[in-house]
């Protein structure tokens, strides 16, 4: 019995220590968020600042509300970040702005998409025609760093630093062997020469078709972006394609000799520089404020306009459900665009996508609301990195669809993936299946193989799907069927080829998509207003820490390979038949 009792003890100790533990933990976040608050309330510009650009961060479409990101807690950021929006904010209020004389940009590598760094680097050339400086330093210059940095008025390199400008390249992960070892059949469903989706998963490298489109595709991002560094730097397009093509820059000096950069310097000798262009003298501190701390200043000023134009982001994979930020659910979606469309403040829409796509009914239901607002107000589009597949399909519809040069769209086509586990589960596993059915189609699963009459019946189902979606694509862009076919079978294709062939209408990015909405709505002065609403703060703390752990966790486990493990964890929860891109695009 003592035992007895001394074990209760110690399960009650345990039980209210962890309560006090989780008390404590509670206080300390709230005074981490409330100092945190009471910081950004606090921010101000000195005069004779300097903007720094330091973005070595996932850049989101736009900023989390999460107080959490900025406090040092497992999966969370210990610096404030901002997302897309902000950045462009920030840039474009520094731009008059007095007590900013210039930015300095100070990164080596940016995870963004080059049609998000597209809307950066045109943000930062507009800066420069106000008279200011934008001066670039690193260590290290990856592709996209060096892209974004070449728009400087001066890039500097560390003398011993690196320059990587080899041309792209991109690979595709396959699984076919992997499954062939484990006993794991896909059995395929699709429409579309090129969609290559399925590529993975019953081939072990890439089909002609696929390479085909690939090199499409990748040379016409390259040529993009050697034209823009061409244009920023006035050295000719021929010089850097020799230069790249040969790996002619192996050092920091060959960065120099190449005219790449405009001087080798250390981080002391280019702060001393940043103090001559701002006026400062050599022995007091140079005045800089980070650009999260300045989005602060640069969200502070609002339009008192009670005309309004609703920019609302569908970012991520779509599918059926309430989704989150980082995904397109339908629902949530569907609400966001049903409310822009009923609130008679607002006078025009800009749907912002950057989709891969995902289910096609999901994709269908989005359509329809886009549909539905287009009859009672302009409704732009605006593309980022990709929107491609269930991803144009929501954008189709539009009064106009606005594309960076380097965006990735285009993958009209569908397909479905069932895996036959039979063998896995019967040789690997020791688990057979056995049961009854009422129809003789009733139980098409995973457990065993399709029979040809099954294949035949889902083959039907996509054809009709695929046939919807060129259909509704030749309505929204007042084309024929037989064109949208012919540009359609699973290809993909650049803004810059799209605009060639009749996807999208303009080249731009999302100001140009805002100011045009605002042109077709008569509207000179107005408000812009984000949906879909994003959370509470403490909402989102609850709802997304326990992700966010798992996650880090995740990540710090797998290291380079967390890529391969996300994509095999998306295929396995895909679910319906699916307008999605072939892969993920991941130039290097």
């Amino acid at each position: 019995m003592k035992e007895f009792f001394k074990f209760v003890f110690a399960s009650m100790l345990g039980v209210i220590l962890s309560f006090f533990v989780l008390i404590l933990i509670s206080v300390f976040t709230i005074i981490g968020i409330a100092s945190t608050v009471g910081e950004e309330s606090k921010v101000e510009v000195e005069d004779q600042s300097v903007m720094h650009l330091r973005l070595d961060y996932p850049i989101t479409e736009r900023t989390s509300k999460n107080p959490l990101e900025s406090l040092g807690v497992f999966g969370f950021e210990n610096e404030r970040n901002i997302g897309l929006n902000d950045i462009l904010i920030s840039i474009e209020k520094a731009k008059s702005d007095k007590k900013i004389k210039g930015i300095y940009i100070d990164v080596s590598y940016i995870q963004a998409g080059y049609a998000g760094i597209e809307e950066i680097r045109n943000k930062l050339i507009d800066f420069r025609k106000s008279g200011k400086f934008v001066l670039a330093y690193s260590e290290v210059y990856t592709k996209s760093a060096y892209y974004l940095a070449s728009v400087a008025n001066k890039v500097y390199l560390n003398p011993e630093g690196m320059i990587d400008f080899r041309g792209f390249s991109t690979e595709i992960t396959f699984f076919k062997g992997a499954l062939d070892k484990l006993g794991i059949e896909p059995q395929i469903i699709k429409v579309g020469t090129y969609k290559s989706a399925v590529e993975p998963f019953i081939l072990d490298k890439m089909s002609k078709a696929n390479k085909e489109q690939v090199t499409s595709f990748i040379g016409s991002l390259y040529d993009h972006y050697i034209s823009r560094i061409a244009e920023s730097r006035k050295i000719s397009k021929e010089s850097l394609l020799n230069i790249s093509n040969l790996a002619l820059v192996r050092s920091a000096q060959d960065g120099l000799k190449y005219r790449l950069v405009d001087g080798l310097k250390y981080k002391d000798e280019v702060l001393s520089e940043l103090k001559n262009l701002t006026g400062i003298q050599q022995s007091k501190d140079l005045n800089s404020v980070a650009i999260a701390d300045y989005a602060i200043v640069a969200n502070d000023e609002k339009s008192s306009s009670s005309n309004r134009i609703a920019v609302i982001y569908a970012v991520g994979e779509i599918m059926s459900g309430e989704g989150n930020d980082e995904t397109i659910g339908s629902e949530r979606i569907s609400r966001a665009i049903r409310k822009a469309r009923t609130d008679k403040k607002i006078k025009a829409v800009v749907l912002r996508v950057n989709s891969p796509g995902g289910s096609a009914l999901a994709s269908d239901v989005i359509w329809r609301e886009v549909e539905l607002t287009k009859k009672v107000k302009p409704i732009m589009v605006s593309m980022g990195d990709v929107a491609a597949s269930g991803g144009y399909y929501i954008a189709c519809n539009a009064d106009s669809i606005f594309a960076q040069p380097n965006t990735i769209t285009g993958s009209i086509g569908v397909f479905g993936i069932i895996p036959n586990m039979k063998k896995f589960f019967n040789n690997k596993l020791g688990i057979t299946f056995d049961g009854v059915q009422t129809g003789k189609y009733a139980d098409i699963s995973i457990t065993r193989p399709l029979q040809e009459d099954e294949k035949v019946i889902l083959q039907q189902e996509i054809n009709e799907i695929y046939k919807t979606f060129t259909q509704k694509v030749a309505n929204g862009r007042r084309k024929s069927v037989a064109y949208v076919d012919s540009i359609g079978q699973g290809r993909v294709w650049t803004g810059e080829q799209a605009l060639k062939n009749g996807l999208v209408d303009r080249l731009g990015n999302i100001d140009d998509a805002i100011r045009s909405a605002a042109k077709m709505a008569k509207l000179k002065d107005y408000k812009v207003v984000a949906y879909p609403s994003q959370k509470d703060p403490f909402q989102e703390i609850f709802e997304t820490s326990s992700d966010k752990i798992r996650t880090y966790f995740t990540k710090q486990e797998l290291g380079d390979q967390y890529t391969y493990y996300q994509q095999i964890k998306s295929v396995l929860t895909r679910s319906g038949m699916q307008a999605r891109m072939p892969y993920e695009v991941m130039i290097k």
